[in-house]
């Protein structure tokens, strides 16, 4: 059974979202605030984070910039679900190392296949132990440098909105560059091109 931990100020938002998720099949641990969250994200070690912005104690991106900068930490899945909703919100959120950005409020159905998502490429990433520090080592597929920095995005599960965000270009822009992409690595779509990109990252030196 998949743990997940939910930190939200908000009693009645923590209640459903823990209610939803037990219904689902999941275990989920609840925190009241950033630092408590903190706390039991590195006591716990969940499978996957979901994480208000604003909070007492100690604010979402607090929160994710912490167990970021902590290896014990720095791979859960961290999913932010706030009402913060402006472009430069989210820009922040994916830039702090968000896996995902879901505004309030959010669809069930959108927030399950969320972090279906996530927890199905969390297990990707482990099963080929990829690192993420650098685009540079994809160029050696014989993509531009710009196409690198997507592809390095991509294969983390991002969207073209989110890679688009994180990259300050438009979601129309990262398409163009993932058809090139494509063509390149001959392969059909972003799975095949994701496969090629985790098998160049699994094999670094060191």
């Amino acid at each position: 059974m998949k743990r997940i931990l939910i930190i939200e100020d908000e009693p009645a938002m923590r209640a459903n979202l823990r209610e939803m998720l037990e219904m689902e099949g999941f275990q989920p641990q609840l925190a009241a605030n950033g630092r408590e969250g903190l706390a039991t994200a590195r006591s716990l070690q969940p499978d996957l984070i979901l994480c208000d912005v604003l909070m007492p104690e100690l604010d979402g991106h607090g929160v994710l910039s912490a167990l970021r900068s902590d290896p014990a930490t720095a791979q859960i899945p961290f999913v932010f679900l706030t009402a913060k909703g402006e472009h430069q919100d989210v820009r922040t959120g994916m830039n702090l190392g968000a896996d995902d950005y879901l505004i309030k409020p959010v669809r069930i159905d959108d927030l399950l296949a969320a972090i279906e998502a996530r927890l199905e490429r969390a297990q990707q990433r482990t099963n080929f132990n990829a690192n993420f520090d650098s685009a540079t080592p994809l160029e050696g597929l014989g993509i531009s440098p710009r196409e690198a920095e997507i592809l390095l995005w991509i294969a983390q599960g991002k969207t073209n909105f989110e890679a688009g965000i994180i990259l300050k270009i438009s979601g129309l822009t990262v398409k163009k560059h993932l058809e090139h992409i494509y063509e390149k690595l001959s392969v059909e779509g972003r799975n095949g091109a994701t496969l090629k990109a985790l098998e160049v990252l699994s094999n670094l030196p060191g």
